[in-house]
């Protein structure tokens, strides 16, 4: 199933994608498509600020339900700077390494933190 692209600019209500409620819900949008076999192509046009809160919540999650090959097959991006496409390789990259492992991950967040 590939459904049309979905423009980002429809589901955040504003020009800025800054906050997670706004992220979970594209999210949840994102990850029903993919769940069904879809094929998703986020527009982001009209989007003048993203950060890295919105696109972990949005997208960085999805690494915790689906394999990394699913996810680059079935995930397109467009209309992004190229600033927000390095910050959202960050993103990825991060997931990637954090859902492959999160106790592992979350042992050394508190270690790096003195907790």
């Amino acid at each position: 199933m590939v459904i049309p692209t979905i423009p980002v600019s429809e589901i955040v209500p504003s020009r800025y994608c800054v906050d997670a409620e706004d992220g979970q819900k594209l999210f949840l949008m994102i990850s029903k498509s993919l769940g069904e076999g879809g094929i998703v192509t986020l527009s982001f046009k009209g989007i003048e600020m993203i950060t890295s809160a919105f696109l972990n919540t949005a997208i960085g999650q999805l690494y915790r339900d689906f394999p990394e090959e699913k996810i680059k097959s079935s995930l397109k991006v467009e209309d992004l700077s190229n600033e927000d496409l390095a910050l959202l390789k960050r993103v990825n990259d991060t997931a990637k390494v954090y859902y492959k492992d999160p106790d592992r991950m979350e042992r050394s967040l508190r270690e790096v933190l003195g907790e």
